[in-house]
């Protein structure tokens, strides 16, 4: 592994997408362990995609119109749930000892689902990996895979230190109603928005 491929996997990590959007709002409304959950969803969420970059099957997604549009579709969809569901939920930014919260489950299903539904994915692993593959390694399949595990590896713990730093920050901002309320309309809000932007995404 190389430091290029290093560093720029870390910045790229690091910009806020859904998952970290995704992982922070856990985090906010539900504590550290359910930041870590939705953290291990949206790493598992990138499976499919670096699955199909690495063999090649990526490539439909810049052949095939259809396929690119359904999948992206079924993103936007996705995304929409995402903000009606936090925007609509009043538990989600709330915490009460008596409340039934979501399981660990849900919640990195639902991160993943978000990850799997991006198409984005699929042509950002297309376009990222082969560059940092030496030439003596081109067509590894083992090679490309372990740098897609490394990619993965930091996204798990980046996502889990953004967590970490908002179920910290919950209990400053808990006790008001009003900025959780605000905050939750912000989350809502910003898959709002992820969602419009990747339905007038271009292939």
């Amino acid at each position: 592994m190389s430091v290029e491929f290093f560093l720029t996997s870390l910045v790229v990590v690091l910009l806020p997408g859904t998952g970290v959007i995704y992982t922070i709002a856990i985090g906010l409304g539900r504590g550290f362990k359910s930041s870590v959950a939705a953290a291990i969803g949206c790493t598992f969420g990138i499976v499919p995609a670096a699955t199909a970059s690495i063999l090649g099957l990526a490539a439909i997604f810049h052949t095939s119109a259809i396929a690119f549009l359904f999948v992206k579709y079924l993103g936007v969809a996705y995304l929409m749930y995402m903000a009606w569901s936090i925007f609509r939920n009043d538990d989600l930014m709330h915490v009460s000892e008596n409340k039934v919260k979501k399981s660990y489950f849900r919640t990195a299903l639902e991160g993943t689902l978000l990850n799997v539904l991006n198409p984005k994915l699929s042509l950002f692993f297309v376009a990222f990996l082969p560059q940092f593959v030496p030439l003596e390694k081109a067509g590894s399949i083992g090679y490309l895979a372990y740098l897609a595990f490394i990619f993965m590896l930091m996204t798990f713990l980046v996502f889990v230190v953004y967590g970490a730093f908002a179920a910290k920050a919950r209990a400053y901002v808990i006790e008001s109603p009003a900025v959780m309320r605000w905050m939750q309309k912000c989350f809502a809000g910003t898959f709002a928005f992820l969602g419009l932007k990747l339905a007038f995404a271009e292939q």
